[in-house]
């Protein structure tokens, strides 16, 4: 979990605190599961939430991304790497959303 969760998610968790529990609990086993380095898994999360076009999402990963030791020019690096995949508004998009956490 991020250092500093949304208000949003701080609602749905005492609201629906074994929801929230289930949810980190799936990530927590899914991240165990295989060789990938938190960063990694961050960077691959955060072109995720991109390719939704989760605002919410590409803010979270950002900063989880920086938290595990992800640079600013790797997190930006990753977004333009969606480019072909997604499309150019998509990524601005996307990194502006980043932007907003970096």
């Amino acid at each position: 979990m991020a250092t500093n969760p949304s208000t949003q998610y701080l609602k749905i968790k005492q609201r629906h605190p074994q929801l929230i529990s289930a949810v980190e609990s799936l990530g927590k086993v899914a991240k165990q599961g295989g060789p990938i380095d938190e960063k990694t898994a961050q960077l691959i999360q955060l072109a995720a939430a991109a390719a939704i076009r989760s605002e919410g999402a590409v803010h979270s990963h950002a900063k989880r991304a920086l938290d595990a030791g992800a640079s600013v020019d790797e997190i930006r690096h990753a977004l333009l790497l969606l480019t072909s995949t997604l499309g150019f508004p998509c990524v601005m998009a996307a990194m502006s959303w980043a932007d907003e956490k970096l």
